[in-house]
């Protein structure tokens, strides 16, 4: 399964300078953190991959599908920065419900949710209300919602903003048992946030990769003598440096 972007360019004004211009990426297996700062054109690339947003030029397939079929939208699972609970539905039933408007059937969504929370190791929360849940619960919710329809391409917006340490552990660990059944793309401004334990890592800059390749390629970028704990830190800021970032 491969998620591919070919010579994509997007704006959001037509009068404004696009934010990603001929722009070309293939997604590996596994898991990939996407690092960038604000504004790099994470979020973009993203909505591109996921097909919430149409590129201007060029197009994004996955499995030989384009992005406006059903072929791709069922093989392919975006979970946007923020989840919103929604009063009236426990974790089941809100799962259940993205499942149905993905075009399962009602009976296939409600099977498909306990699954895809089971997944996520929320079985235990599955008839709890969603605004009842922690926001590290609600984010995993979120991805259950992507996996409930068994999509093989899993895109993460800054998916552990707002968790708590112990928060962020427990998702690593879900997602790290996720990445050998489902291709994960995880963008995040943090360079802390899974950089050691991803199989891949691109970082972007101002609509621009500046790198792509293994996790092992990302850290030879740390300078001799960094610290201990901060060799992604290190290797991040020396990327961006050669582009005249802060």
């Amino acid at each position: 399964m491969t998620l591919e972007l070919d010579s994509c360019s997007y704006s959001y004004r037509s009068w404004q300078p696009p934010v990603l211009e001929s722009f070309s990426f293939s997604l590996p297996r596994g898991l990939t953190v996407l690092l960038g700062p604000n504004g790099a054109g994470k979020s973009t690339l993203l909505k591109l991959a996921a097909s919430v947003i149409k590129p201007s030029v060029g197009s994004v397939r996955v499995a030989g599908a384009d992005a406006s079929t059903k072929a791709f939208r069922r093989q392919v699972a975006w979970m946007p920065q923020t989840i919103t609970p929604m009063p009236s539905l426990t974790s089941r039933e809100y799962v259940a419900y993205v499942g149905w408007l993905k075009g399962m059937s009602r009976r296939d969504a409600w099977d498909g949710a306990a699954k895809a929370l089971a997944r996520v190791e929320l079985t235990k929360k599955a008839q709890t209300k969603t605004t009842r849940l922690s926001g590290g619960q609600l984010r995993r919710v979120g991805v259950a919602a992507a996996l409930v329809h068994e999509a093989r391409v899993l895109l993460l917006d800054e998916p552990t903003a707002g968790m708590d340490p112990h928060q962020r552990r427990v998702f690593r660990d879900i997602l790290n048992g996720l990445a050998g059944e489902v291709d994960i793309l995880l963008s995040t401004h943090d360079v802390a946030d899974l950089a050691e334990e991803a199989d891949y890592v691109t970082v972007l800059h101002s609509g621009r990769i500046i790198h792509s390749g293994t996790t092992q390629a990302f850290f030879s970028h740390t300078p001799p003598g960094t610290a201990d704990g901060r060799a992604a830190e290190g290797a991040y800021t020396a990327l961006l440096g050669n582009f005249g970032s802060d």
